[in-house]
């Protein structure tokens, strides 16, 4: 970080709500915020990153372009309601992270630090020495129009990177493409996978081919997501979610119910006016005493840029969509750190202007770059532990010698072993372990 110039600070964990509702993210965000009030009932949320908290001190001290760039960082800890925590410190529900913060007065002053500090992360992976990859990704709930993830490629790992065999072509599982055959088949009998909208209005209902070794584990949540964004991709159980407003007493108590059907590229002409048509038998789910005639109905074949939806998930050996020859790979990852170009995704609704001229503002241009300090340590350790146990990379190792003493060995010569290890230039990082009890065996 300070090779890029930043200085440090430290936020509170505790952060207002109404700062997030003034950036439209307190409901968008999800369950995942822990919510709590203060003894005067003032709405607080433990904080699981800090865009809001950092654009609303910025506003309050920077005025003018000519204080700009400006790169602020910390270490700390950040809180998140994790659905599934596992995998120790990979993925809990309190964790550590490294965030900077860059703000800059326009649009490519801001591109050129969100490489400065690409190229800083790459020096600190490369020092690590693992083998790590840079992936194109989505910015999801953080927001802005540009985003990389660094990943572990590991079997441990809960996201999916997939990596071109011929050209440079690396995406997470959420952007990346697949060139579809020249020619494709429409297959007439369908499958549905469903969904929900996060306010449990909507069902969402997914069309996909009806052949063998295809799977509801086969759909792409992602893509889903791409031209449904209202769906709560972590819900199990989402018809019970749904249908559970059909059963309330009063008529004008019950929520308007919607059916969107988003339709696979490969279902045939047929089922797709079936579908639209609100006449295919799987539209509303076995045993429902609602009726198609009652209920909303949208349905989805494209997207905004009028390609075809592929539902379902790439797998190994599809074709690349960027180069001619090249086959895809796809391979479980951990992210370790991810940075995000956020334009004025923050600092317009936050106010967070600065004086170009007389009479003339203009939103800061910011950006924002974590890197998972806890998940690395339990990224990396899984990665290169072996028989006999841990084996830190020299970068982030406690020390890189530890001097024991054998029983027989004098204290004085277990100190000189440890001051010629370390000596006057301290060119080794050493420890010298002289407690009274006995080294633990395994």
């Amino acid at each position: 970080m300070l090779s890029v110039g930043a200085s440090k600070v430290s936020l509170s964990s505790l952060s207002p709500q109404a700062l997030w509702k003034r950036t439209n993210r307190l409901e968008a965000y999800g369950p995942e915020l822990f919510r709590l009030s203060d003894r005067k009932d003032a709405p607080l949320l433990l904080a699981p990153t800090h865009e809001e908290e950092i654009t609303n001190l910025v506003s309050k001290l920077v005025t003018s372009y000519k204080n700009l760039p400006l790169r602020l960082y910390q270490i700390g800890r950040k809180y998140r309601d994790e659905l599934r925590p596992r995998q120790g410190v990979l993925r809990s529900r309190e964790f550590l992270m490294k965030d900077l913060y860059t703000f800059d007065a326009s649009i490519d002053a801001a591109l050129q630090s969100y490489e400065e500090v690409r190229a800083a992360y790459s020096r600190l992976f490369d020092e690590l020495k693992i083998p790590y990859v840079v992936a194109e990704a989505s910015s999801g709930d953080i927001g802005g129009d540009l985003s990389h993830e660094y990943h572990l490629p590991s079997s441990i790992g809960e996201d999916m990177v997939i990596s071109c065999n011929s050209c440079s072509y690396v995406a997470n599982e959420e952007l990346a493409l697949a060139r579809p055959p020249s020619q494709e088949q429409s297959v007439a009998k369908a499958r549905v996978w469903r969904g929900v909208s996060k306010d449990r209005t909507s069902l969402v209902n997914v069309w996909y081919p009806n052949v063998p070794g295809l799977s509801e584990s086969d759909i792409n949540t992602h893509a889903i997501k791409s031209v449904v964004p209202e769906l709560d991709s972590s819900m199990e159980d989402s018809i019970a979610f749904w249908t559970q407003d059909s059963t309330q007493e009063s008529e004008s108590s019950r929520k308007v119910l919607k059916l969107i059907n988003v339709v696979d590229r490969r279902m045939s002409p047929t089922v797709r006016e079936s579908i639209k048509r609100g006449s295919h038998p799987q539209q509303l789910p076995a045993g429902s005493n609602l009726s198609v005639s009652s209920i909303k109905i949208e349905t989805i074949t494209s997207s905004e840029g009028g390609q075809l939806i592929n539902a379902l998930r790439i797998r190994d050996g599809d074709n690349c969509a960027h180069c001619e020859s090249g086959k895809l790979k796809v391979e479980k990852a951990v992210e370790l750190g991810h940075t995000f170009h956020l334009g004025a995704r923050y600092s317009k609704p936050l106010g967070a202007n600065v004086q170009l001229r007389e009479n003339v503002l203009t939103p800061m241009q910011m950006g924002c770059h974590g890197i998972g300090v806890s998940r690395i340590i339990g990224a990396v350790a899984n990665h290169l532990a072996d028989e006999k146990g841990l084996n830190w990379p020299r970068a982030i190792a406690p020390f890189e010698v530890v001097v024991i003493p054998g029983r027989s060995v004098p204290d004085e010569d277990a100190n000189l072993v440890y001051d010629q290890l370390v000596g006057e230039q301290q060119q080794v990082d050493a420890v010298l372990d002289d407690r009274a009890e006995s080294f633990p065996g395994r």
